[in-house]
């Protein structure tokens, strides 16, 4: 029998209901931004930070894998605990991460910092499930598509902004930035976002917190540097391998303790399995055109296919796609009413992978470019505000934090797997240029094709959710 998790009426709150969903709104988009916030210095750092660029490549990293194990963690205590405690816990950690990182020179601590940037992600589940609670009934599912598209606008803003920010003025200077804006996060969420009795309590699952840790980043790790290291490496397979058999015992714990971390039960239900499985596709597909299409921008014009921009113009060349994003979430709500939730998520991923065509057969100008990544981001904008919809209409209300956030586990996975795709497809397809080796032009295109794929083969999957009953 399906759970709903949400009630009939909104909460009462001090602020109208639109304050506080514009306060969700910010502080997911916020929490989004810290992933592409070190892109434009990225290259720089070694020389930054006194390091080697082995070393550096962590700065991505490290905020990657605390993501990943953050979001289902948080969602699991703010269903114990009270939603609006655990993203004010978030914008907190986004506060000091920000300035510890402002205020590094060295590799070590700016390396905390970006593992607590990366932990305050956990905000943007949770805001996702407390939306609907909030939310007028006939406006939840465009509150829900709105929150959720800040996944992807935050990427897709973020470039250009920090380009701009570490051009103009210096990179400390982007840590400020986000100081600040961690800082207004905070005291907008302390003062808005109303509290909400929704807590569940229970006792926390201390090993399947550790379990999960420990599994996710050692596979997680193996995967995203395969190619430094390389695949036959003793570091990569014992990463990966030692990573998933962790998971495994891991699972097996979950299924025999009375109060689990994540209700492997439940996510095994076919709308929730079917539902995350298409996450992991779907995050594929939407991290393999942020990863191909700045590096294609950026290629030199001597290489014949290159178009010759700099870091800055590639970030604003790209930046429309994050608004598209947003403009098409009510779109996305009009879908989900009229044709449901499971339709709608098969549609998004559809116009991705039509994206991704697009672009295969125009890279010859910037423009051209922009347009795929238009296409393509109106259908992450369109899938991802149905992705948290399903989840919550088939999870317990005690659950809907975790359900949620172990969705935004599966997206994090599928961007993992793309950034290691995409890296090993652009390393075994070059050219020489002035001395080094380049991707050639059938590197990028064989990238579109498989983004196109994963986006297709998530609409397939989308179709496998079982149609809900009225």
């Amino acid at each position: 029998m399906r759970s709903h998790s949400v009630v009939d009426e909104p909460v009462d709150t001090r602020f109208p209901p639109l304050a506080v969903i514009l306060v969700l709104c910010f502080g997911s988009l916020a929490g989004a931004l810290m992933q592409s916030l070190v892109i434009p210095i990225q290259s720089d750092l070694p020389r930054l930070l006194g390091t080697d660029p082995g070393n550096a490549s962590w700065a991505v990293t490290a905020t990657l894998l605390a993501a990943a194990v953050t979001m289902p963690v948080t969602g699991r205590l703010a269903d114990m605990y009270g939603k609006k405690k655990v993203m004010v816990g978030s914008a907190g950690i986004l506060v000091l991460g920000s300035l510890i990182a402002a205020l590094s020179s060295s590799l070590a601590p700016f390396l905390v910092g970006r593992a607590l940037q990366g932990m305050a992600m956990g905000y943007i589940p949770v805001a996702i499930s407390m939306v609907r609670e909030v939310a007028p009934v006939e406006k939840r599912a465009t509150a829900v598509a709105a929150v959720s598209a800040t996944l992807g606008v935050g990427g897709a803003l973020g470039l250009p902004l920090a380009a701009w920010i570490a051009q103009d003025y210096s990179w400390h200077a982007l840590f400020w930035f986000s100081s600040v804006l961690a800082a207004v996060i905070l005291a907008a969420t302390l003062v808005v976002v109303p509290g909400i009795h929704d807590e569940h309590p229970a006792r926390i699952d201390v090993v399947g917190v550790a379990g999960l840790a420990i599994g996710l980043v050692s596979a997680l790790i193996g995967v995203s540097k395969g190619s430094e290291w390389g695949w036959t490496d003793g570091r990569t397979l014992g990463s990966i391998i030692g990573g998933v058999v962790v998971l495994l015992l891991w699972g097996w714990f979950e299924l025999r303790h009375d109060d689990p971390l994540v209700d492997l039960r439940t996510s095994a239900n076919p709308p929730v399995l079917f539902t995350n499985l298409a996450a992991v596709l779907i995050g594929f597909g939407m991290m393999a055109q942020s990863i191909v299409l700045p590096q294609l921008l950026q290629m030199p014009e001597e290489t014949g296919f290159g178009l010759g921009q700099t870091i800055l113009q590639a970030g604003l060349w790209m930046a429309p796609g994050g608004l598209m994003m947003m403009f098409f979430a009510p779109v996305s709500s009009r879908l989900i009413t009229t044709v449901g939730a499971r339709i709608t998520l098969s549609v998004g991923a559809t116009v991705l992978g039509v994206g991704y065509l697009v672009t295969l057969f125009l890279m010859n100008a910037p423009w051209e470019l922009m347009l795929g990544s238009l296409v393509a981001c109106a259908g992450v904008g369109i899938g991802y505000a149905a992705m948290p919809t399903l989840i919550l209409d088939n999870v317990p209300e005690s659950e809907s934090g975790s359900g949620v956030g172990l969705n935004a586990l599966m997206r994090s996975v599928g961007t993992t797997i793309a950034g290691a795709v995409m890296a090993a497809v652009l390393t075994s397809k070059t050219v020489d240029f002035a001395g080094y080796a380049i991707p050639d032009k059938g590197a990028f295109q064989l990238c579109f094709v498989i983004g196109a794929g994963a986006a297709f083969a998530g609409a397939l999957v989308a179709l496998l959710v079982p149609r809900q009953r009225a």
